[in-house]
């Protein structure tokens, strides 16, 4: 099958100047799309930018720290302000703090990055992707939220915080966040949510901030033959399931190398209405959208 042509389509993505979000902003702009790559860093957004300049699309950098949510929203109306349509909302930034780090919202560093900037922004945005029906929303999760547990009376567990217990739990909320959005907006609205497992990518900068013991494991993991996903890989999973002509109209998806069937926790009906009300608390939104 060809690739799939992108020509006037407008693609969001978050964490796109660095790991798999870089090749997959690189790859989405040669299918002739505009990609509004988000990311932290000035120097590397204008180096992606400039990179794909002799690209069939563009590439147009936003710079936002998805940290704090008065970022967050700082983001949503620079992008409404910026296009008149929203097809794709790609959330694929994340990171792994390695000691416990509160935001200056008050809120515990890895659950404020990697879910609840995901959850204002699709909400901050939704109007648009609605109005520019068909459109996606694409969560970057991972298969790492199996072995996690929401607990609500600790969510961001200030009585005992592990790193890498603070990311799982981090993914768990990404992919619960997803099934849930997926069924509020209905198979019949126009608007598809889906999430994918990118494999294990030990060459990306996911765990720059984590504890020293993490990242040598990492990559002492990454050494082993047959163990890991390349960036490309993962790269390619991201771009299909922002592109794939199926998952324009299949939602509540979770995909790695195929389709997988996310933990029972992240499918538990309870579960993910709790979560919603609780991440609309948090970031101080009324939970009755979309």
């Amino acid at each position: 099958m060809p690739p799939t042509d992108l020509t006037d389509r407008v693609v969001v993505l978050t964490g796109a100047t660095s790991g798999i979000g870089r090749r997959a902003a690189a790859t989405l702009a040669e299918r002739g799309a505009t990609v509004a790559a988000v990311g932290r860093d000035r120097e590397r957004g204008a180096t992606l930018a400039a990179e794909s300049e002799a690209a069939a699309g563009t590439v147009r950098f936003h710079r936002a720290d998805l940290a704090t949510q008065s970022a967050v929203r700082d983001l949503a109306a620079d992008l409404r302000d910026s296009y008149d349509r929203l097809d794709v909302l790609a959330h694929n930034a994340g990171l792994s703090a390695g000691a416990r780090t509160e935001t200056a919202d008050g809120i515990e560093l890895t659950l404020a990055v990697n879910h609840l900037a995901p959850y204002l922004l699709t909400r901050e945005l939704f109007d648009r992707l609605a109005a520019s029906a068909p459109a996606r929303v694409v969560v970057t999760a991972s298969d790492l939220h199996r072995r996690a547990t929401l607990d609500f009376d600790d969510l961001e567990m200030a009585a005992d915080y592990d790193p890498l217990e603070a990311y799982a739990r981090s993914k768990l909320a990404n992919v619960a966040f997803t099934l849930e959005l997926a069924d509020r907006i209905g198979a019949d609205a126009g608007v598809t949510a889906n999430c994918l497992h990118p494999g294990f990518v030990p060459s990306t900068n996911l765990f720059r901030d984590a504890a020293l013991r993490t990242r040598l494991a990492v990559r002492v993991a990454g050494l082993l033959p047959g163990v890991g996903t390349t960036r490309r890989a993962a790269a390619e999973r991201l771009v299909r399931l922002i592109a794939a002509s199926e998952y324009g109209e299949q939602t509540g998806r979770y995909v790695g190398e195929e389709e997988l069937t996310p933990a029972d926790e992240a499918r538990d009906p309870e579960t993910r209405k709790q979560l919603w009300a609780v991440s609309a608390d948090r970031v101080g939104v009324d939970p009755d959208w979309p």
